[in-house]
């Protein structure tokens, strides 16, 4: 009897994940320029495979008992409960580090609250993406911390420590922003020679990370694509990482330039991600003044910055700019929520009617987050996790039964 396409597909991801060289175990997964190419096609593999089983009804319990450590000190929808869905998949309890409510409010460090929580944990989750030098460092000293912990043996084992969005990277999105145009583009082989305009956009708010905006740079300019970085003058991202997404796009087969015009840079796109950001020297100066708790001086550089913002308002993407791209049809991204100029603000990032026509599209890119976060652990604790997964799917009965 003819399998269903599903499980044609099932059996190929697991073939193509079989056949990938990739090294991931006990390894933390920060930054996405720290990963191989094989190892980025693996986690999208992956993902590929859980989302297969998860909706055949297919068990992936690959942890019998322990936890998974979120922290996030930032506000979070999607991110938040994207990680906590895939640890509830994987079978791993879910527990919230808040520093209210720990002995770091009492001066606890690092390196102890590392291993006190880390007994029975397989996973920590960390969103710290507000202050530039804080959030990747922080993660850094979490991960070393567990590995003074896991060599002396305190720990039983070495918790996988996944970037849920730093000051430098944000890995679960972009990761998750890959995947969708890999399926929505039909092969992520199709991405090539394929133009992308991450552009800055106006907002009401300041303060925006620049996490989306590098990580997207710096990903999507390894697999062959026309990256294009717009933003207005003064609003630059961190000179490192436009320096080698520009390295990577020559590496790649593609190509990396900077715009100062919005229109100029839509001409002929086949993707937008138009998205508001603070720039890198505002990041540092709301740094500084945030150590020194002066709020009089945050106050003066809100005002300082919205102001600014407002000289820019016509970076908008419209229905206008929208028919400037390939055939007028250009995949709009956004890792939302989005400032929907007559929906949520009264000037924004995006006119409704564009953004209400790729809508469900948003969704769509949104939901491969579980699917990428669970893939990233699953490939992080398991020494062999193909094999993890190819018993998953010789012991699976579908929902048809």
């Amino acid at each position: 009897m003819k399998e269903k396409e599903p499980i044609f597909k099932l059996r190929s991801e697991l073939n193509y994940l079989n056949r990938l060289g990739f090294d991931m175990y006990r390894k933390d997964f920060l930054l996405t320029w720290e990963k191989t190419h094989a190892e980025l096609i693996a986690t999208l593999s992956m993902a590929q495979i859980m989302q297969l089983l998860y909706r055949d009804n297919v068990a992936m319990r690959a942890f019998q008992t322990g936890l998974a450590i979120s922290q996030f000190r930032d506000k979070s929808t999607r991110t938040r409960f994207a990680f906590s869905s895939a640890c509830n998949m994987l079978g791993l309890g879910i527990e919230d580090v808040d520093d209210e409510k720990t002995q770091v409010s009492h001066g606890e460090t690092v390196r102890e609250t590392a291993n006190m929580i880390s007994f029975l944990s397989e996973v920590i989750g960390i969103r710290d993406d507000m202050y530039i030098g804080r959030g990747h460092t922080f993660m850094k000293e979490v991960a070393l911390a567990l590995d003074e912990g896991f060599k002396e043996r305190v720990l039983n084992m070495r918790p996988a420590v996944i970037n849920l969005q730093s000051d430098l990277d944000h890995p679960t999105q972009t990761m998750s922003d890959l995947l969708h145009l890999q399926n929505y583009f039909g092969g992520i082989r199709n991405l090539k020679g394929k133009k992308i305009v991450m552009s800055w956009a106006y907002s009401p708010s300041y303060g925006k990370p620049l996490s989306v905006p590098q990580g997207i740079i710096a990903l999507m300019s390894r697999f062959g694509m026309d990256v294009t970085l717009a933003h207005p003058e003064g609003y630059e991202l961190m000179d490192d990482i436009v320096e080698l997404s520009s390295k990577q796009a020559k590496e790649s087969g593609g190509s990396f330039k900077v715009s100062h015009d919005m229109k100029s840079a839509f001409k002929g796109a086949d993707i937008v991600y138009p998205k508001s950001w603070a720039s890198f020297s505002v990041m540092k100066e709301r740094t500084k003044l945030l150590e020194r708790n002066d709020s009089a001086g945050l106050k003066a550089l809100e005002k300082k910055c919205l102001t600014e913002n407002a000289k820019h308002k016509d970076w908008l993407c419209d229905e206008k700019l929208m028919s400037t791209t390939k055939d007028g049809e250009a995949l709009y991204l956004h890792c939302l929520p989005a400032d929907v100029q007559g929906l949520n603000c009264a000037s924004g990032e995006v006119t409704q009617e564009v953004f209400e026509k790729y809508r469900i599209e948003t969704y769509r890119e949104a939901r491969y987050k579980p699917f990428v976060i669970a893939a990233m652990i699953m490939l992080c604790c398991f020494r062999d996790p193909v094999a993890v997964m190819e018993g998953f799917y010789r012991n699976s009965k579908n929902r048809a039964g």
